[in-house]
């Protein structure tokens, strides 16, 4: 596996790991003790009940600490509106809270990620915004939004870049651009973009953060959406084995629980065929059940999903505290039906919390 050379290589030239090899060698040692991290977006800033206030200076509280008295191990963020100067993300989560959260984990021993929905840059709608199949062609060098999409991820890449430890060292960030590409909703998706479109994309975006601004701490993680995935289409838009350290799946349960199961695993075997052949780790990028109706769903849905495959972590989605948006969540809170099945959950050798 990658970080496995990484680490001999380091030996070898008695050269220090940067931020991202050294997670990526975290990653692969817990996999090859069958360990999956349990994630949570948006964790630390808001439950179904309750937000941080407008001064937080601590970030300790989490439904999933209200539930089991551990936190997630893995902790996921939205870049969604940095690149408009809004002191806000797409959920309303002020960025310095999101920062100081960051660090507050990290320090904890947790491990952080960031998926990013910008503003559709050509017709200035939202992430969601499919009725162009020119925004993506628009934005790559010599596109009429070039230079705008660029300050764009200059914006995005100064914040990524202002997540720093305590001693002023970069925190290692698994970074997941451009994810669910093999579907049409967001404004860079599967019939949206041609697929060298796509890798120029991804390519572009990567070389500014690496090579521009000379970013040693980010994991980059490539997701497509589950519904739908083929050995045909999984790699259709593969960035390369140079720009890609991580894959996975994005897959939310709408039918039925056995259903679910099944698809799940096909996808994770799609995955972990694909995450071999390129020597990659594998993840599932993003789960759940929204308003987990059913209160065995833990134990008897999302962990046989996942059961005997190397996967790295499991991100569940956020459990909104809008009003008119009680049924959007993902993980349990005091109350919640699935409380003690998620402490079964919880407690299984193979999960990982903090």
């Amino acid at each position: 596996m990658i970080a496995t050379v990484i680490a001999a290589s380091a030996c070898t030239e008695n050269k220090i790991q940067t931020p991202a090899e050294s997670l990526l060698e975290r990653l692969e040692n817990q996999i090859e003790h069958g360990k999956i991290m349990f994630g949570h977006q948006d964790s630390y800033l808001y439950g179904h009940s309750w937000k941080v206030e407008a001064d937080a200076t601590e970030f300790d509280r989490s439904d999933i600490h209200d539930v089991t008295g551990k936190y997630p191990a893995l902790y996921g963020m939205d870049l969604g509106g940095i690149e408009l100067d809004s002191p806000l993300n797409i959920d309303k989560n002020d960025f310095n809270h999101m920062r100081a959260a960051a660090v507050a984990h990290h320090k904890r021993g947790g491990v952080i990620t960031f998926s990013w929905h910008p503003m559709n840059p050509l017709t200035g709608g939202t992430t969601w915004d499919n009725t162009s199949t020119e925004v993506v062609a628009s934005i790559l060098p010599g596109g009429e939004n070039h230079e705008k999409f660029m300050g764009w991820l200059s914006k995005a890449a100064d914040y990524l870049g202002s997540i720093k430890d305590e001693e002023g060292n970069m925190i290692p960030v698994i970074f997941r651009p451009w994810h669910e590409h093999t579907r049409d909703w967001f404004w860079w998706g599967q019939n949206l973009c041609t697929t060298e479109q796509y890798v120029a994309l991804w390519r572009m975006t990567h070389d500014y953060m690496t090579n521009v601004r000379g970013f040693n701490h980010l994991v980059w993680s490539y997701s497509p959406d589950a519904g739908g995935l083929t050995d045909d289409n999984f790699g259709e838009k593969w960035p390369g084995d140079d720009v890609v350290d991580m894959v996975g799946i994005d897959f939310y349960q709408f039918t039925s629980g056995e259903v679910y199961v099944e698809r799940t695993r096909h996808c994770l075997a799609l995955t972990e065929a694909f995450a071999k052949e390129h020597g990659k780790l594998m993840a599932v990028t993003e789960a759940g059940y929204e308003g987990v109706k059913y209160e065995k769903w833990w134990t008897e849905v999302l962990y046989p999903a996942m059961e005997g495959f190397p996967v790295s972590y499991v991100l569940l989605w956020r459990n909104a505290c809008d009003e008119n948006m009680q049924h959007h969540f993902y993980a349990p809170f005091p109350g919640h039906e699935s409380v003690e099945d998620f402490k079964t959950f919880a407690a299984k050798d193979q999960m990982m919390f903090l």
